[in-house]
């Protein structure tokens, strides 16, 4: 009975230490490269792959583009991601290999590399309204030995403009405003030229008198 407590300890150990490997095996959220972190805090030291996001860079209100992240040497035996958006009006949808969790998509297995590539499809449903949106996304290529040593990760981002975007900035000054500020200084000037008629008047008098 008393060699079973530091087996059973042993077994704890081992299992807490294994527990990210196999958590992010399924999946992971939080790691797109949105908020700044993308996978590098648990997965180091195989060499970087390039990571991208194909697709259309503009949408139609309310449209649904088709998009793609892919990730390309590395490791290169497995490949997990996580992919979010930075508008709350746009919805993303998961194709072949993914799985959704909250609003972010995230690989549901890691999923083999087939010519030194790894490919994850999914949707872009857009606002209903203009606005200039970012897709982010990670791309993990990994080892394939469900341990965090030996994997990179690298994240990238797409700009996708809906409709006509988020509308510019109006620029300050100038317009109706500025030809107000004109008729003010002109009107504040005419009392200054009655003074100086006046001033004249007064001279020639002055003059016509001597």
């Amino acid at each position: 009975m008393r060699l079973s407590f530091p087996i059973a300890g042993l077994f704890a150990v081992s299992l807490s230490l294994s527990t990210p490997a196999f958590a992010t095996a399924s999946g992971i959220t939080g790691q797109s490269g949105k908020e700044g972190a993308a996978c590098g805090l648990c997965h180091q030291g195989g060499t970087a792959p390039t990571v991208v996001i194909e697709g259309p860079a503009s949408l139609a209100p309310g449209a649904t583009g088709q998009y793609s992240l892919i990730i390309r040497g590395g490791p290169a035996k497995t490949g997990g991601t996580d992919i979010a958006v930075d508008s709350a009006e746009a919805t993303l949808q998961a194709g072949a290999g993914l799985k959704k969790l909250g609003s972010e998509l995230t690989h549901s297995t890691p999923k083999a590399f087939e010519a030194n590539e790894v490919r994850f499809d999914f949707s872009l449903v857009a606002p209903s309204t203009d606005v200039t949106l970012t897709l982010f996304g990670s791309g993990n290529s990994t080892n394939g030995d469900l341990s965090a040593e030996g994997d990179r990760a690298v994240a990238t981002k797409l700009t996708v403009k809906v409709g006509n975007g988020t509308p510019a900035p109006t620029p300050g000054g100038g317009g109706e405003g500025g030809d107000d500020e004109g008729g003010c200084a002109a009107a504040g000037s005419a009392p200054l030229w009655g003074l100086m008629m006046a001033s004249a008047s007064l001279a020639l008098r002055r003059r016509r008198r001597s």
